[in-house]
């Protein structure tokens, strides 16, 4: 599939408006939102200090354990539970990246619980795996087998990338291997790196079921 096969109105309900650059200001938050109401996307994602906000049409994605994923798993549901309780419908959690790395299976899938369990049956929760460090690290078997972990503990999406961690983003590889790896019932987000319309298309037609971008008018301007 290339970015011809695909209308922008179609595209633009696949993508969350991402503005986590740790300088972001309240101003920059809000010209977000009314760039994601612009655009006509699915979501805006925002750090929890931005909240509350009110984001109209467009649901409010929020991070937690952002973006080193090196918190405590109570930290991480309590930051996702405050921002349930601000006005935010999906949660993207960071995993505990270096437990995955160890093959510590039992660790990632008990902190994805724990976050699921604060957040419940009230919000999405999107769970990043650093696709880019998995592979690097353990190859595409650590990557599936983290995915498949993070599904079990309640992840209604597994997310490939913080966008922040020098190993790199989103790629096609990742995106097929981590579809393959959690079947088609569960979604899978595309992030970090995503500037244009021929890559997100790539990554479409890899799995991708939603797409995260700052870069969000450029990418629809392909379509």
């Amino acid at each position: 599939m290339t970015e011809h096969d695909l209308t922008r109105e179609h595209v633009a309900a696949m993508i969350d408006h991402t503005l986590l650059a740790p300088e972001a200001t309240r101003a920059d938050a809000a010209a977000a939102v009314a760039t994601a109401a612009e655009l006509g996307v699915y979501a805006v994602c925002l750090s929890p200090s931005m909240l509350p906000i009110s984001t109209g049409q467009q649901r409010l994605a929020v991070v937690a354990g952002f973006p080193s994923g090196k918190h405590h798993a109570l930290v991480k549901a309590a930051e996702a539970k405050m921002a349930l309780d601000e006005g935010a419908t999906e949660v993207d959690m960071v995993i505990d990246v270096g437990a995955a790395v160890d093959t510590r299976f039992e660790e990632v899938f008990a902190e994805v619980v724990t976050v699921a369990q604060a957040v419940g049956d009230d919000a999405l929760l999107k769970v990043i795996v650093e696709s880019a460090v998995l592979l690097r690290d353990g190859g595409p078997d650590l990557l599936q087998e983290v995915c498949r972990q993070a599904v079990a503990a309640g992840a209604g999406m597994v997310k490939t990338s913080t966008g922040f961690h020098p190993a790199g983003g989103a790629s096609v590889t990742a995106v097929r291997l981590m579809a393959e790896a959690v079947g088609p019932g569960i979604g899978v987000k595309a992030s970090g790196g995503i500037r244009d319309a021929a890559f997100a298309a790539e990554l479409i037609a890899a799995g991708a079921t939603r797409l995260g971008t700052s870069q969000t008018a450029a990418v629809l301007d392909g379509f």
